[in-house]
């Protein structure tokens, strides 16, 4: 079954968005991220190149021939194929398509009340849907 972690409170949504795929890649996970539009997915993709002074994060965009064997995919909102399903780090404010076949959704929401709207939206589907939900925030990084 899906679980499903709100980090809610992000003052930057795309820094915590790298930190928490770094972290998923040293442990060995796959992930797909899911932007809102093109912009957004091009500053992801750079920032995972700068995000750790060291450390490299193997990623490409969706469309690429090498997403099957690439450990974080980066694509648009809407999308519905996916190489793997083991992490979706949700970036939109829309419900991500085909969330439930993934084993863990992590939701990253900002501080603005359009993000909130969204992000309470998102969390009553979850909630209906039965999956295990858990809430941080991301500022002071406690569980809530």
């Amino acid at each position: 079954m899906t679980s499903v972690q709100f980090y809610h409170n992000a003052d930057d949504p795309l820094a915590l968005a790298c930190e928490l795929i770094g972290k998923a890649h040293r442990g060995g996970r796959r992930a797909v991220v899911v932007s809102p539009d093109a912009s957004l997915a091009q500053r992801l993709d750079r920032q995972l190149w700068t995000s750790e002074p060291r450390g490299f994060i193997p990623h490409v965009m969706s469309g690429s021939p090498l997403a099957r064997e690439t450990p974080v995919i980066i694509g648009i909102e809407g999308e519905t194929q996916w190489p793997h399903t083991d992490m979706l780090f949700n970036l939109a404010t829309g419900l991500p398509a085909a969330c439930e076949r993934f084993r863990m959704v992590i939701e990253i929401v900002g501080r603005g009340e359009a993000e909130l709207s969204s992000a309470r939206a998102r969390w009553v589907h979850y909630k209906q849907q039965q999956f295990p939900l858990k809430a941080f925030d991301a500022e002071r990084r406690i569980a809530l």
